[in-house]
């Protein structure tokens, strides 16, 4: 028995975890997870509204993970436009792979995968990753107001090359061209 809602909500989203991680996303429900868990659909539906409720919940509880494997492909980016061509191309190349964060794409919930991006909570683990880069953004004028306006940028622009790739779909070279080209000189304008 949980001590409390919190406990309750945690032993849920890590029975999901499990249900994804041996099921898949697409075959992840909530009744898989209630057996999982050995309670009724009704308890977890108690706690999550919906499987896409859940399956966000799974997806920030793998946040985390996935900043961390970021920052250490960012560790040694200095330029602005770098960081943020390099945080893009990383995201595009890791996210559909991503067990958790990208089992959204995965499961076919897109709109729900984009308003998660979206969110405030997203956007302050976006501004924590640009803090954590090695770039000087004090001299090209980006204050710490504007790392969640800067994040948001850069998520959003993230989301449309995941759902609507070019066709011929672009090489990550010239994704970082492209985004060197037309956010680069924004970022250096900035200050």
């Amino acid at each position: 028995m949980p001590r409390d809602e919190d406990e309750a909500r945690e032993r849920i989203v890590a029975a999901a975890t499990r249900c994804v991680d041996r099921l898949g996303p697409t075959k992840t429900n909530i009744a898989a997870v209630a057996t999982e868990l050995g309670v009724t659909r009704q308890t977890v539906y108690r706690y999550f509204p919906g499987l896409p409720d859940l399956l966000v919940a799974v997806a920030e509880a793998g946040t985390a993970q996935f900043l961390a494997r970021m920052e250490a492909h960012l560790a040694n980016v200095t330029s602005p436009a770098e960081a943020v061509a390099e945080s893009i191309v990383f995201s595009l190349n890791t996210i559909p792979t991503e067990p958790y964060i990208g089992l959204l794409l995965q499961a076919g919930e897109n709109e729900v995968f984009t308003r998660g991006v979206t969110s405030s909570h997203a956007m302050s683990y976006g501004a924590q990753m640009l803090r954590r880069t090695p770039v000087d953004w004090d001299s090209i004028g980006v204050r710490d107001g504007d790392f969640e306006s800067l994040a948001e940028i850069v998520m959003r622009l993230m989301v449309s090359f995941l759902e609507y790739p070019a066709d011929p779909p672009r090489t990550d070279d010239e994704v970082r061209a492209l985004v060197r080209r037309w956010l680069g000189p924004a970022l250096a304008a900035h200050g």
